[in-house]
């Protein structure tokens, strides 16, 4: 898994546990830039694995998203986490045989 896979993999379990999140309080949680978070939010629109909906204006006119992962999306996850745990699995493996 490359690191453009393993961002996208990390946005994509942020919005799956917190869709309503602002940019800015999902980039501080995820220990990235905003421009980062920007970015990768930009190329799972592009490829079709999350949507942007608005939900509401407030009275300071500024407008809140959600962010909702769709069903491509779902799939996508699910194979990254996949990989995720077969990737750990090996390392513990290599761990386990050097304590050995």
């Amino acid at each position: 898994m490359n690191k453009n896979t393993e961002d996208h993999f990390e946005v994509l379990r942020k919005i799956q546990k917190q869709p309503q999140l602002s940019q800015r309080a999902m980039a501080k949680d995820l220990g990235f830039s905003l421009g980062k978070l920007n970015y990768c939010l930009n190329a799972l629109v592009d490829k079709g694995l999350v949507k942007i909906q608005n939900f509401k204006k407030n009275k300071n006119k500024v407008q809140h998203f959600k962010y909702v992962i769709t069903p491509k999306g779902i799939t996508e996850r699910t194979k990254l986490t996949i990989d995720f745990m077969k990737r750990k699995m090996k390392e513990y493996d290599q761990l386990k045989k050097e304590l050995e």
